[in-house]
């Protein structure tokens, strides 16, 4: 018997900031499963901003193209397999198609069992947004007392969990958010020492009150202009990762970075961060992150859009920074 399946897919390269007829809902058949393959029925899919860099041909890990489906990280329930490790019933996630049904190769995919702990948050703080900031904090900055770690984009589940793992090693940390609500929560929850609202607040005035000698450490999500500004206002010999350029997703062109004497005269060390390197820091980041969620001392928010056909729509309300947490899909079984 012949299994399908709904499929979203690209349907044109998104101008700008994409819009919901850049995508379409199909049905298509799924191939015979074959060995070393395992049908996975996904109960979240993880909507990331790096799949906009994937669709203007501008992202390492390839490109996106009109008439593929959509493929991002996702969590889900093996219905069949055909590879040893895996078994019908288990959770597992991996990286696989928008579909209600997909087939995805054994040797891509992971267990989940994080216990008393949503198997969802295998795609934000305990998956690869948790990864990206634990390398961040852990490998590059390396905060300590005394430190003080600024964050942009510090609601979203990698500026978040750089600062709480910063402010358990000692530092104190600094967020930079896109609205009240999001500051709010940034403080009361996730237990940040202030954040600036940059939508609304004098970013490098702020900053001297709350820093006067500059944050000692800075993890950029956004780069342009912001990582500019952060650059002047940073103390001498401070240490900044550069992990996303959010200022640059939806333009076709690139905002102009900081100039050679800028980073000269900040005395500043600047490292990027891949999160691919970091694979073998997984078992430790999810230990020490389950540990501190469990302790209550580690806060984490999700978006969650339920159904299939409304991914499209949730991943255009993402790139027009609506989103406030982990933006997931909840998929219903089919």
């Amino acid at each position: 018997m012949t299994l399908t399946t709904r499929q979203i897919r690209l349907e044109r390269t998104p101008v700008a900031i994409p819009v919901l007829s850049d995508f379409g809902l199909t049905e298509v058949s799924l191939p015979i499963l074959q060995p070393g393959e395992v049908l996975v029925a996904p109960s979240h899919l993880s909507l990331d901003p790096y799949l906009r860099l994937q669709m203007g041909k501008r992202h390492l890990s390839g490109n996106l193209l009109p008439g593929q489906p959509v493929v991002s990280e996702l969590v889900g329930k093996v219905i069949e397999s055909r590879s040893e490790p895996f078994r019908p019933g288990d959770i597992v996630a991996g990286f696989g198609a928008w579909q209600d049904k997909t087939i995805i190769e054994a040797k891509g995919l992971r267990q989940v069992d994080f216990g008393d702990l949503p198997p969802s948050l295998a795609l934000g703080v305990l998956g690869m947004p948790g990864l990206t900031a634990f390398a961040g904090v852990t490998e590059l900055l390396r905060p300590g007392p005394g430190d003080v770690v600024l964050v942009s984009a510090a609601a979203g589940p990698v500026g978040s969990t750089v600062g709480q793992l910063s402010i358990a090693a000692g530092a104190a940390a600094i967020g930079i958010a896109g609205s009240e609500e999001k500051c709010r929560w940034v403080v009361e929850e996730a237990g940040f020492s202030a954040c600036i609202n940059y939508k609304r607040e004098d970013l490098a005035a702020r900053l001297k009150t709350l820093a006067p000698d500059g944050p000692s450490h800075y993890f950029d999500n956004v780069g342009g202009e912001l990582l500019r500004t952060i650059l002047r206002a940073l103390k001498p010999h401070g240490r900044i990762a550069l992990c996303g350029t959010m200022e640059d997703y939806n333009s076709e062109s690139r905002s102009p970075g900081p100039l050679p004497m800028e980073i000269i005269g900040a005395r500043a060390t600047l490292m990027g961060l891949v999160v691919y390197d970091y694979e073998h820091l997984r078992g430790p980041m999810t230990q020490t992150i389950s540990t501190l969620i469990r302790q209550g001392r580690f806060a984490f928010r999700e978006d969650v859009t339920p159904g299939l056909e409304n991914a499209p729509a949730a991943f255009v309300r993402l790139m027009q920074g609506k989103n406030f947490g982990k933006a997931v899909v909840a998929l219903v079984a089919k």
